[in-house]
């Protein structure tokens, strides 16, 4: 009767024991938290490094050679579209023009002689008393006449163009920038570098770069560039001392063409300007709003990554069941947005899962409420 006791007890220990290790693996997964997934609306954004320009960012260079006589412009200074900005030397291109306008008066004056010897000899071959060799002369010395006088005219509005282009005009309104051009300076229109730069700054452009995956799920999502383009959100401007420029921006131009070297393509977005805060040739960084609603949203500690796949354990009948999951590109450092693999009403462990293995036991949210409805009870 001792022998039977004693293995009874034995008995009981060991069914106790097998018990409690039982339990372990539950209450060591009662310690996940659990997330039951609705859909939430969330609005994230994605930064370009950007590049500045004016609307019109023009290099004024002469046309013509010689030295300058006038610096009219003061550096920095806003100018008016025709407004002049430097003289080169005007002296050889006025004497060239006179010599053009005499050119243009001799020749004049050859053309009408040879118009009135062709009027007469074509009186004098009606009456027969010249040949017809004689005719055809008078007429084509009347034809070289009228040639040349067209040659002169021609070289007389370029001898008067010549001389326009020593008054250097700015082509736009906008802003002058530096130069090293001075008084005395020997300039030509074969010069390397310009003048003076002179931008217009009332509207700026951003020109930034879109990998082609990224161009192609626009196109994809919205069926054309076009229609991408006229879809697209306005965006913010970063500028380099890390404040956000006041002005919304609109992107206008999508470029048709991929860059070969950096398999990018190209982006132009438009800021007003009015207060002159953005400079041409700065840089910032563009900021592209994206707008999604009623999406499934789950912490990026609730996921983990093997061989660049995604996964995170669903909860299904109290197991952590690894999940792939395929989720949008763009995130906030935080949370992922879900493109396939859960849904609405689905539960996951949302911190973790680093630790967690397949198979692992964990509580539902009903068991975490069981204790507390115990106590109630009592």
């Amino acid at each position: 009767m001792k022998v039977k006791s004693i293995l009874g007890i034995g008995l009981c220990c060991l069914a106790l024991s097998a018990c409690q290790q039982s339990r372990k693996p539950q209450e060591e997964g009662g310690k996940y938290p659990l997330l039951t997934l609705t859909p939430e609306d969330r609005q994230l954004s994605v930064k370009y490094s950007a590049v500045i320009e004016g609307k019109q960012d023009v290099e004024v260079r002469p046309q013509v050679s010689g030295t300058i006589t006038q610096v009219l412009v003061e550096e920095g200074a806003h100018v008016h579209k025709g407004q002049v900005l430097f003289i080169i030397d005007q002296v050889p291109y006025r004497a060239a023009l006179q010599k053009a306008r005499a050119a243009v008066a001799t020749a004049e004056a050859n053309e009408a002689t040879a118009k009135q010897t062709l009027d007469g000899k074509m009186s004098l071959y009606e009456d027969k008393v010249i040949s017809d060799f004689e005719l055809r002369t008078a007429q084509n010395e009347y034809k070289s006449a009228q040639a040349a006088l067209l040659q002169a005219q021609a070289e007389l509005t370029d001898a008067q163009n010549n001389l326009s282009y020593t008054e250097v005009k700015s082509p736009v309104d906008g802003y002058a920038g530096m130069t090293s051009y001075r008084i005395g300076a020997l300039v030509s229109a074969s010069m390397t570098d310009p003048l003076i730069r002179v931008s217009d700054d009332s509207e700026m452009y951003a020109y930034f770069s879109l990998s082609e995956k990224q161009v192609l799920t626009l196109t994809a999502q919205y069926g054309s560039l076009d229609q991408a383009l006229a879809s697209f959100p306005e965006v913010s401007l970063e500028l380099n001392d890390g404040s956000t420029y006041a002005q919304k921006g609109k992107v206008d131009v999508i470029s048709g063409i991929i860059d070969k070297t950096t398999g990018t393509v190209s982006l132009r977005a438009i800021f007003s300007n009015p207060d002159k805060r953005l400079m041409s040739g700065g840089s910032a960084n563009i900021i592209v709003p994206y707008d999604r609603t009623q999406c499934i949203v789950i912490p990026q500690g609730g996921t983990y990554e093997i061989q660049n796949r995604i996964f995170a354990f669903k909860v299904i009948d109290g197991k952590a069941v690894s999940t792939p999951i395929e989720v949008f590109e763009i995130n906030n450092g935080t949370e992922y947005i879900v493109e396939k693999g859960l849904q609405a009403g689905d539960v996951i462990v949302s911190e973790g899962a680093g630790l967690l293995k397949d198979g692992t036991i964990v509580s539902t949210p009903q068991d975490e409420q069981a204790p507390t409805d115990k106590k109630k009870e009592a």
